[in-house]
């Protein structure tokens, strides 16, 4: 238990560094280079030989992966993928608003947000700024927004029924005075250092400003926001640098290969997204560097997986007539296998037994997950992926309460041992 809690002491800090998937994929970026990987930018040529450890950021996406030093053409890649987005809030153009003396931030709804967990939490705004000159910086505000709730004295029904307003009642506070004498813009700008007149274009979020917290008997529990999916994120970077300190040497097998994708929550469909090239066009350099032909990557990819990592439902204690009458995984007891007969998730009877191989060999006990027929499945980057580019895939993830709140709920061990299992696939 030291061990899991020391590493969820560092998942605070990464979500902390991340409240923005371009803050996510730099942050991810940022920890590999400090453990020798070399970044590499898509318009540079790449190395061209085996051996090596790489990391390149295509927007708010990051893919990082190690070559061994025996690699050939057919050298099959094990893929941890997850993605950096999470619902939420986005600035909107002309953000600075407000009414009745108050200064108030344009957002547009992202994703699909439990709009009332937002209600009365210091919120920061944070996310990449392009510049007059060519350049782009991130920004991040730390607290300065919130959503106040009305009283319960102006709206006595409030405990029986709360729907907000998605135009009218989900525009923070940031301030007081006149909107024309205050731009939100300078905020930002403000807090990465550069001029708001030089700002041509801006992708900002809202966030919560708390960090994330151990708590509860035994301090079994972790609550941050963005859990969705950056305990993917964390556990798959984590993983990948841990195994490239340890060397790659003549006797690895496979490409180990981390990927985390922008926009899962809108879709997938962008050049950042899973649906996008991305990975493919990253894959493709790859090969091309071991001088495979499109029969030698063809035999690379039919050896080759992907785990697909992502959050998944705890059974709820007060909801239980939500979930599968017979499936009840339970946050604590292990990461899940994630199945749905209707491919909403890629696993398939292979994926669930490479699944049981890896967490039998981290010592892991696993979880399955399966939907109330009535309720329909949510979906990731796993089908996604597999239609692209063939792969054998596998969804799995951790259980979890309060997905898409502002600050959702998981295991402190089922976290930790996430991490475990994407060690060993990194190398099985």
């Amino acid at each position: 238990m030291t061990q899991a809690l020391t590493h969820v002491e560092d998942l605070a800090d990464f979500i902390d560094a991340s409240p923005s998937s371009y803050h996510a994929a730099e942050e991810s970026a940022r920890r590999l280079e400090e453990q020798g990987f070399t970044r590499l930018a898509e318009h540079d040529e790449w190395p061209a030989q085996p051996g090596g450890k790489f990391v390149v950021v295509r927007d708010g996406a990051v893919i990082a992966w190690t070559v061994p030093a025996n690699a050939d053409p057919c050298t099959p890649a094990n893929i941890f993928g997850g993605h950096t987005d999470s619902p939420g809030f986005k600035l909107k153009p002309k953000p600075t608003t407000g009414n009745h003396g108050w200064l108030q931030a344009g957002v547009e709804i992202y994703g699909g947000p439990l709009l009332n967990s937002w209600l009365d939490r210091e919120l920061r705004l944070a996310g990449r700024l392009a510049m007059r000159d060519g350049s782009v910086v991130l920004a991040d505000t730390g607290a300065l927004l919130r959503l106040p709730q009305l009283a319960i004295h102006l709206d006595r029904g409030v405990n029986e029924k709360l729907a907000l307003d998605k135009q009218v009642q989900t525009q923070p506070v940031w301030g007081l005075g006149v909107p024309a004498e205050h731009d939100l813009l300078a905020e930002l700008a403000s807090s990465a250092g550069v001029d708001p007149e030089q700002i041509d274009g801006f992708d900002a979020v809202v966030a919560d400003s708390a960090r994330g917290q151990a708590f509860g008997k035994d301090k079994a529990f972790f609550a941050a926001g963005r859990l969705d999916n950056l305990a993917s994120v964390h556990a798959g970077c984590v993983a990948l640098g841990e195994v490239a300190d340890a060397g790659v040497g003549q006797d690895a097998q496979r490409i180990a290969m981390f990927a985390a994708f922008d926009h899962e929550e809108l879709g997938s469909a962008s050049r950042s997204g899973a649906a996008g090239p991305f990975l493919e066009d990253v894959l493709n350099r790859i090969y091309a560097g071991l001088g495979a032909s499109a029969v030698d990557q063809a035999r690379a990819y039919a050896e080759s997986w992907h785990v697909s990592s992502d959050v998944g439902h705890s059974i709820h204690p007060n909801y239980a007539g939500h979930h599968d009458p017979v499936v009840k995984p339970l946050l604590g007891s292990g990461p899940i296998l994630k199945i749905n007969a209707n491919q909403r998730y890629a696993t398939d009877a292979l994926g669930a037994a490479a699944w049981a191989s890896w967490c039998r060999e981290a010592g892991v006990e696993s979880q399955e997950f399966v939907s109330n027929n009535n309720i329909p499945c949510g979906s990731t980057i796993g089908p996604i992926a597999a239609t692209r580019l063939g792969i054998r895939t596998v969804d799995v993830g951790i259980p979890i309460l309060s997905m898409h709140s502002a600050r959702e709920l998981a295991g402190v061990s089922d976290l930790h041992d996430l991490y475990k299992v994407a060690k060993v696939f990194y190398t099985a």
